[in-house]
């Protein structure tokens, strides 16, 4: 079975997306645990939060819904939402994260959901939310490697009754598959060769025959950590090449600067938690 066929994109398949988002009022670059962050360089918090209503800004432009979860002192990196759950169906598998710096963003996010009515798991194994877990039309595509552990993938699988297809990441620069990957809709995706184990390019290239490959450049700056409705493609601004590709395949691409966020390794997607289906 493939997926990605269709070259263009029409606006009759840009629908409205509910998105979960923290604001960044604790965000801070106090250790490392990716290679992207250096605390000895820090951030610079106003400069993020501005970054951050631009990207929320540029959503809720775009006709979609923003909610909002309260940041928690002491949680720098909550801000990057994504990671707090996976949402699929109105159904919440939780977080469990791979260092203690982070271990309280999981149940934090899990209480939001559950406070609201959303049939909600709490995780055995270790997983980092959207972070790892992309959801297309039909499978769900799982990263592993550096954070999310494989048995996780099984888990997910279990409880959200969808079919999960493990990938395996190389590059600790791309430490999850946010980081490398995102759908362009339900069916074809954006990536990064070189972030992925051979068996894992392999699979990918079998799914997505018609898939946008990215540059080693645009890469480098999180290009891959962008959001798709199907029809609009907010990215960070530096992915010059990847830009001019989704141009060319018929996407609207909306441009935003995460540049103080990506000094922990976040950006677009890393901010943004998709809140699919009804509660």
């Amino acid at each position: 079975m493939t997926w990605g066929n269709a070259p263009t994109k029409t606006t009759e398949s840009c629908m409205p997306r509910r998105f979960l988002m923290c604001p960044p009022e604790h965000f801070a670059v106090e250790y490392a645990i990716n290679p992207w962050m250096d605390p000895a360089a820090g951030a610079d918090r106003a400069v993020a939060i501005r970054q951050w209503e631009g990207l929320k800004a540029a959503y809720e432009s775009l006709g979609h819904e923003v909610s909002l979860i309260e940041p928690i002192e002491g949680l720098p990196d909550m801000v990057f939402a994504a990671n707090g759950a996976l949402v699929v169906g109105g159904r919440v598998y939780g977080a469990r994260f791979a260092f203690p710096q982070r271990a309280a963003e999981g149940p934090a996010y899990l209480r939001w959901f559950a406070e609201r009515g959303y049939p909600t798991l709490e995780p055995e194994h270790v997983n980092e939310g959207e972070g790892d877990f992309l959801t297309m039309d039909e499978i769900v595509l799982a990263g592993t490697g550096f954070r999310t552990r494989v048995a996780a993938h099984h888990e997910a699988q279990e409880f959200l009754g969808r079919p999960v297809i493990s990938l395996r990441l190389v590059d600790p620069r791309f430490y999850h598959l946010d980081t490398a990957l995102f759908p362009l809709d339900g069916r074809n995706v954006a990536y990064y060769p070189g972030a992925f184990s051979e068996g894992s390019r392999e699979v990918l290239r079998r799914l997505f025959p018609d898939a946008v490959l990215a540059t080693a450049d645009d890469a480098a700056v999180l290009g891959l950590n962008a959001v798709s409705d199907g029809v609009n493609v907010v990215i960070n601004a530096e992915a010059g090449d990847l830009q001019l590709e989704l141009k060319r395949r018929g996407y609207e691409v909306v441009p935003v600067d995460l540049s103080e966020l990506r000094k922990a390794g976040g950006g677009p997607k890393c901010c943004t938690l998709e809140i699919r289906g009804e509660n």
